[in-house]
């Protein structure tokens, strides 16, 4: 094996079919396939149609990103996978596609963390992780706080969302304001017209009674909807623009808020945020602004590293390789709420080799 580990992840949590290369620290190729059309009429992702979708896509994509990288699948040194958390449907087709693979190319195979990959993506690009990191991961399915030591064993969460995820109530709100799905891209684009000072929408738990580091949009959420509710009531025009800013700068300023106070209680000097709302221009925009203020070093992956794709995957997988960490067994399954504690699943018995063998009597 070469010293820099070549590894492909796999990455089918939700709507997207990712398969990355990586080799070491190195992005060799970042392969995407998305069902987001089949989902945009039914206003959110739907399982069934997203796990159809992954069976299509993982081939083809699999190939592309191969060919892209210039490399033969039999160069491999790993395969790695998504094990959780995320759809279960979803989930269970990149897991038998990377035993496939793995079995078919007897090759070690690895079955990670979604939210750790997220953090550990950082690396194709900034290079490796200070120990310790802060992290603070913001998606359609997660806001969270995690602080990060040796990312293939040490990941431990301080706080999360209690409601929806700061992702989820951009889509809803989009939704409300009649801007289509996915939400994110769309509401950041529209308050770019707007004045984020326009309205004093409610900043979720906020209050020093509060928890300091848990996030809840649902309020938020809520009180958009009555607002454009009472203006169209009234027969007022609802400024679109303002809405979108002034939400988006309530969303931006909790999570930068317990974030930069995350680092500061923990005595942590480097921030790292990730996951889809980490494109966010205005998230980006207040991270930088209150971490020079607070003397942290902010690290954010380019917009096409923060959605789900197979690159972060890949990334850990490489870690885990490089760190000698055990691989998993043929008995890997996926599992939709695995903990961000766990951040890879090793084989429970054994030898590799000689109980996939034995699980796949």
């Amino acid at each position: 094996m070469a010293d820099e580990p070549l590894v492909l992840g796999i990455e089918t949590s939700c709507d997207e079919t990712g398969v990355g290369i990586v080799r070491g620290t190195t992005l060799l190729a970042d392969a995407v396939a998305s069902s987001v059309n089949d989902h945009a009429r039914f206003g959110g992702v739907v399982p069934e149609i997203a796990s159809r979708a992954h069976l299509e896509a993982m081939v083809p994509t699999i190939q592309r990103a191969l060919d892209t990288a210039g490399v033969k699948a039999s160069d491999l040194d790993g395969i790695a996978v998504t094990a959780g958390p995320g759809l279960a449907g979803a989930l269970l087709v990149g897991v038998s596609a990377a035993k496939a693979y793995a079995w078919a190319l007897d090759k070690p195979l690895y079955g990670v963390n979604h939210l750790a990959s997220h953090i550990c993506v950082d690396q194709l690009e900034h290079g490796r992780l200070p120990e310790p990191t802060m992290a603070l991961l913001v998606s359609g399915g997660h806001s969270s706080l995690l602080l990060s030591g040796d990312i293939t064993s040490d990941v431990r969460p301080l706080g999360a969302t209690i409601d929806d995820a700061a992702g989820e109530a951009f889509d809803k709100v989009a939704r409300v304001l009649g801007l289509g799905f996915p939400g994110g891209p769309v509401v950041d684009r529209m308050a770019r017209e707007g004045d984020g000072r326009a309205i004093a929408f409610p900043r979720g738990l906020s209050s020093a009674s509060d928890p300091a580091y848990d996030f809840s949009f649902s309020g938020l959420k809520t009180a958009v909807a009555r607002w454009v509710e009472a203006k169209r009531r009234a027969g007022e025009t609802v400024p679109v623009a303002d809405v979108a800013a002034s939400f988006q700068e309530a969303v931006t300023d909790v999570l930068t808020r317990k974030a930069v106070r995350a680092c500061k209680d923990n005595d942590v000097d480097h921030l790292m945020i990730g996951g889809g709302v980490a494109a966010n221009s205005r998230l980006r925009e207040m991270a930088q602004q209150r971490c020079d203020k607070a003397g942290i070093v902010l690290r954010v992956p380019r917009p096409g590293l923060c959605t789900d794709n197979g690159a972060m995957v890949a990334a850990l997988g490489a870690e885990m390789v490089w760190r000698n960490r055990a691989a998993s067994s043929f008995d890997l399954s996926a599992d939709s709420s695995l903990p961000v504690t766990e951040t890879h699943v090793p084989a429970r018995h054994g030898d590799f080799h000689a109980h996939a063998h034995e699980a796949l009597k």
